[in-house]
């Protein structure tokens, strides 16, 4: 297969890219390097295999695939809310060119889509006929709403011009390759306790969030991808839920700091509760995560280390 990635220089996208190639498949790796690096893919430049594009999916880009991976968006509140107005341009415009091209070409598209779309959930934990609970002119609403129109897209053209579709919505994900500045909090957390820093929870730490191993996400990406059963949307994340305060523990405990936890104030819309039910995934593909936190904390741990003895957290 010949596979575009798009986004693919960022965190998911380049472990995806590596993935895809030990695979055997040729990738384009497509990306304006907003928050991708070419760091994260430079060691597959050398690869016959691997082609590196700098562009963005707003317009148009005319290439000829078999499947296409639709990862390119911002994707943390740092970056999404610096330019609102783009970040809707990428999810509405970025989305309609990449269905585009997969009419033209007949090639098959998974579009990754968001925990997100779920907003503030009055339902948990959150399964896919859950419709979500989302403020649509709130801060964070230009990644929220971009993603369920996005959404909207999808199943639109796989309705009306039969786009063969796979729709995934993605929680919370960590490993090497985030971001040190990115506003997540496991990258957040990690950083501050290398750095000695005090770690920042927002609000009284027992909001929840699972954590999903970038490596699972990859895996239940591909087979997602593979199958011909299901269209989606599908979640894909770590059911195992923990409290914000929980994970600021661990993390203190895993790098050794003396941080401390101090506490600000909650940002708008910030869900309170956050837990993928993953039956259809475990069903249809046969897939759960299977790294622990604590294993998976530990290899965050010694990539951000590194980085930061480089002093290159931000290339």
């Amino acid at each position: 297969m010949r596979t575009l990635v798009t986004g693919g220089a960022g965190f998911i996208g380049s472990h995806l890219c590596e993935r895809l190639l030990a695979d055997g498949h040729e990738v384009l790796c497509l990306d304006n390097f907003f928050t991708g690096r070419r760091t994260n893919v430079a060691h597959l430049l050398g690869d016959p295999s691997f082609e590196l594009l700098r562009h963005d999916v707003i317009q148009p880009v005319l290439v000829e695939v078999d499947r296409v991976y639709h990862l390119a968006c911002p994707a943390s509140p740092v970056h999404y809310q610096y330019n609102p107005v783009k970040t809707v341009k990428t999810n509405v415009m970025g989305t309609i060119n990449m269905l585009g091209l997969c009419k033209r070409v007949g090639a098959r598209l998974l579009h990754a889509s968001t925990s997100e779309v779920y907003g503030d959930p009055a339902e948990h934990p959150q399964t896919e006929s859950y419709w979500g609970n989302v403020n649509p002119i709130g801060l964070r609403s230009c990644y929220d709403e971009g993603k369920r129109v996005a959404e909207t897209l999808c199943f639109d053209y796989y309705r009306q011009n039969s786009v063969d579709i796979r729709v995934v919505r993605i929680f919370n994900t960590y490993g090497p390759r985030m971001l040190a500045d990115d506003g997540r909090v496991v990258s957040n957390f990690v950083v501050s306790a290398l750095r000695g820093k005090d770690l920042e929870v927002y609000g009284d730490g027992s909001q929840t969030r699972s954590f999903c191993y970038v490596d699972d996400l990859v895996q239940a990406l591909r087979g997602m991808m593979n199958q011909d059963s299901e269209v989606g949307p599908v979640n894909l994340g770590n059911p195992s839920e923990f409290t914000i305060g929980q994970l600021a523990e661990l993390v203190i405990e895993l790098v050794g700091s003396s941080s401390a936890v101090v506490y600000r104030e909650l940002p708008q819309d910030d869900p309170t509760r956050r837990q993928p039910d993953i039956t259809k995934a475990r069903q249809l593909l046969d897939w759960e995560p299977t790294t622990d936190l604590r294993d998976g904390l530990g290899r965050t741990i010694d990539y951000f280390e590194t980085l930061l003895q480089t002093d290159s957290v931000d290339t």
